[in-house]
């Protein structure tokens, strides 16, 4: 069959068989589907959607595209910990290093940023030195020695998702629950942990805005996962705000320090001490998150997940000096403006995808799958929903570079807090959770 009559059956909202997507993905692959007949491809399932079986199979497709690697090496049970995305999202730059100091090893592999959302490999890569492309050998040899090693997908693990993760942000087709599914399942899938812990986000920072669609992308992401033999748990958390306050990468790593350091944001700090207690429970540590809670909260108050990060950083060439004084290690502009609040009130919303394009705008994210990120950019977030706002007090501070379109920045910023004369009713971090 030709692709065209692939896409046209797709785009008529018939079902494709397991061979036919086969055909299509493996085609892609090999260059012989050219980007444009798979941006329509993409087109077409935005619109008309995939069956669960049809989910299931790209996912295996995806998966078999490239290499499985084995961490049967590394000794005790390998749990996998993946976020739908959202902005400030920084959870595995705190979550492995404490279920790593908790004695749970921690290997992962993690992509880059993906439309108003930040990656955390151009995060990490913002650590003077750091390096994310690790070879199979160091990656096992890293976990071994020191419990966690974080890496980038090489062009071995689903090189189908590669391809097709970044033509998504350039085409608009990010949000479909299929492909995200297909997208997460296939890394997951070709990396040998035991169990997986998914973050899927629900809000306007997220890429599921309403928790129905987040409850059906969870429930897939879970039937994926036990069809395969993965015991696999999804938290749906809130992303109707910014997840604590820094957006931008080396802004974020900073927010990450702290928050080892036992200073973070109230928010941030409590979804990473959730996440890493369900992974503890999904890799058979303990049986209930509120007992895992308690070690998880002991290794982050004594300083041994920070001191873990430490390892992580050193291990991987990066400067190790950024746990003692990230201020100074990080590349954090210096050229700084604040966003000043135009009413009085209670911040009752912020709509956290305008603060991520703004973050984009200021140069701290990819408009294309071929645009340079600058890590020293973002914004700060100083007054979340709940808090009381004077006017003309400081809403949020962003950090610009000559090339920032800071103007335009500073109006979405603007526009994506409401503020009313009642104070809004507390929504908890994590809001359900999908066993």
């Amino acid at each position: 069959m030709r692709v065209v009559e692939l896409i046209q059956k797709k785009r008529d909202g018939e079902e494709l068989t397991r061979e036919e997507i086969k055909e299509l993905i493996e085609g892609y692959v090999e260059g012989r589907v050219p980007d444009y007949q798979m941006a329509a491809f993409l087109m077409a399932v935005y619109f008309r959607h995939m069956s669960e079986r049809e989910t299931y199979f790209l996912t295996e497709v995806m998966a078999e595209s490239g290499d499985y690697l084995d961490l049967s090496e590394i000794p005790g049970p390998k749990v996998d910990k993946h976020s739908t995305g959202g902005v400030g999202d920084k959870t595995t730059l705190v979550v492995g290093p404490l279920v790593a100091a908790c004695g749970l090893p921690f290997a992962k592999l993690s992509g880059r940023a993906l439309g108003h959302t930040g990656g955390t490999i151009d995060k990490l890569e913002s650590i003077p030195g750091f390096r994310t492309s690790l070879s199979r050998e160091e990656f096992i040899q890293q976990v071994k020695q020191i419990g966690i090693a974080i890496a980038g997908q090489t062009g071995r693990i689903a090189p189908a998702d590669k391809k097709i993760y970044a033509l998504r942000d350039s085409t608009a087709t990010v949000e479909e629950v299929s492909l995200i599914a297909s997208s997460i399942m296939s890394k997951k899938l070709s990396v040998g942990s035991d169990a997986i812990v998914l973050d899927v986000k629900v809000g306007s920072g997220a890429f599921m805005k309403d928790i129905e669609k987040a409850r059906e992308l969870a429930r897939l992401l879970v039937s994926i996962g036990k069809q395969h033999g993965r015991r696999t748990i999804a938290l749906l958390t809130d992303m109707d705000q910014p997840l604590g306050t820094m957006v931008g990468n080396s802004l974020e790593v900073l927010e990450a320090v702290r928050t080892l350091a036992g200073d973070g944001p109230k928010d941030f700090e409590t979804l990473c001490v959730d996440l890493a207690a369900w992974m503890l429970v999904a890799g058979s540590v303990f049986e209930s998150p509120e007992t895992a809670k308690n070690l998880v909260k002991e290794r982050l108050y004594d300083g041994s997940a920070l001191e873990k990060f430490r390892e992580m950083v050193a291990a991987q060439g990066g400067d190790a000096r950024i746990v003692d004084d990230p201020e100074h290690v990080l590349p954090i502009s210096k050229d700084i403006e604040e966003v000043f609040a135009e009413d009085e009130g209670f911040v009752v919303k912020i709509d956290a995808e305008k603060i991520g394009l703004a973050s984009m705008l200021l140069g701290g994210g990819r408009a294309t799958k071929d645009d340079q990120i600058d890590y020293s950019v973002g914004v700060e977030v100083l007054k979340k929903r709940g808090d009381r706002v004077r006017l003309g007090e400081s809403l949020a501070r962003i950090y610009v570079s000559s090339k920032s379109d800071r103007k335009r920045a500073v109006a979405l910023i603007k526009n994506a807090y409401v503020i009313d004369e009642n104070k809004p009713e507390e929504v908890p971090i994590v809001r359900e959770v999908v066993e």
